[in-house]
């Protein structure tokens, strides 16, 4: 599987991970910030990988 494939994947489980720790809590909540920060920077790794690729073509 591809580099960006493998972070899209990580992207979806860490997506649903930030909505299940949301649940009753606010989105202050450490955990809540924690899980999207951590959401975040896979999402800045994708999108770098991205234009890299366009700018490589």
């Amino acid at each position: 599987m591809s580099e960006i494939s493998d972070l899209i994947k990580q992207i979806e489980e860490l997506r649903l991970n930030v909505i299940k720790t949301k649940e009753g809590r606010a989105y202050t909540d450490p955990l809540v910030v924690a899980a999207s920060q951590e959401l975040d920077k896979v999402l800045d790794r994708y999108q770098e990988m991205l234009i890299k690729k366009v700018t490589d073509s």
